[in-house]
């Protein structure tokens, strides 16, 4: 499956039809009356969220969408028909924003969130609709509305409960591998994974999403590397996973890199709760590893997971605590909007 986040789409609505100036021409009739109809609305672009999508990849061959405009009025008081909609289906966790990027207009979180993005011109007004007892044979209808011409982002941010960083080739897709059925491409060799992966853990009966970006390194924040691209992901994850490669030869600098490199992003994702997750245990004995545990410096290794993902080491107690964690943070969430004071007055 080929990935895209973002992309720059122009839509237009449709404009609305002219109404229609007519008289009533029959046999017997010869002074018939204004029967103008009125002009159809023109069609709408939508935006929508759908369930079968994590990518916004079906923009990246066709950017440009005009809804057509609304048919004209007719005489014999017909009205022209309004035009067809046309909707535009995006995945969960899509930001629309303004052409020059700055302001957010809309973040589609939920199933069916839907807008409208552009609306269609109304239809204008058909001489019939101007009669009056002063003025019996109008001879003039309206032009229908001008539709709106945007250009516009949609920025996809995915929705996940946890979110995996560290450096490359820290375990990160293999671990996401050993917890859910997801199928990341996994080598031995530094940004392996080059887009988000999304996977699904289910563990005791409850299930959350797991997000795994590339790997960060140094200096990524001033586009090093992937650079920055892809933290967007996790900027709505409950947790944080910051996964370090053990056998690495300097964790407490691996581990302050990472640190350092969230902060330069975005302080509000650098300070999500983060669980320090050491991987590849498998590679030393029990003896070994306990010496390497009381020699490590700068992290709290009390509160941190040693786990292998290849024997299933401390996996299960892990994603235990993962969703104990992702509990407490939804009802501090619960709590907070509690106690948000009602700006409603009687």
């Amino acid at each position: 499956m080929k990935f895209l986040d973002e992309v720059k789409i122009y839509i237009s609505s449709g404009n609305g039809g002219p109404g229609c100036i007519s008289f009533r021409r029959e046999a017997n009739v010869p002074k018939g009356g204004p029967d103008g109809g009125n002009g159809g609305d023109g069609g709408n672009v939508i935006i929508k969220t759908v369930d079968n999508l994590n990518t916004l990849i079906d923009y990246r061959y066709k950017q440009h969408f005009k809804a057509k405009s609304g048919q004209h009025g007719m005489g014999k008081n017909r009205n022209g028909h309004n035009a067809d909609d046309i909707i535009l289906k995006v995945p969960f966790g899509t930001e629309i924003l303004n052409e020059d990027k700055n302001v957010k207009l809309a973040d589609l979180v939920d199933k069916d969130d839907n807008i409208i993005l552009a609306k269609g011109g109304i239809g204008g007004k058909g001489n019939a609709f101007f009669k009056s007892s002063t003025n019996q044979s109008p001879r003039h209808a309206q032009p229908g509305e001008k539709g709106e011409e945007k250009t516009i982002w949609l920025r996809l941010k995915l929705i996940a409960d946890v979110g995996l960083v560290g450096l490359p080739n820290a375990g990160k897709s293999t671990f996401l591998s050993k917890i859910s059925s997801s199928r990341p491409k996994i080598a031995d060799y530094p940004f392996t994974t080059l887009y988000p992966n999304l996977g699904v853990n289910r563990t005791d009966d409850k299930e959350f999403v797991v997000a795994d970006i590339p790997g960060l390194i140094e200096d990524a924040h001033i586009g090093k590397g992937l650079g920055h691209k892809f933290l967007g992901h996790i900027e709505r994850c409950k947790v944080l996973l910051h996964l370090i490669d053990i056998t690495n030869d300097n964790i407490k600098e691996s581990f302050k890199i990472i640190k350092n490199e969230l902060k330069a992003y975005n302080k509000k994702v650098y300070n999500k709760v983060q669980i320090v997750v050491f991987t590849k245990c498998d590679a030393f004995n029990e003896n070994k590893l306990n010496d390497i545990k009381k020699n490590i410096n700068g992290i709290n290794v009390k509160n941190a997971f040693f786990i292998s993902s290849v024997t299933g080491l401390n996996i299960d107690s892990l994603c235990r605590k993962v969703i104990e964690t992702i509990n407490n943070e939804k009802e501090k969430d619960h709590d907070s909007f509690d106690q948000k004071p009602s700006t409603w007055e009687p």
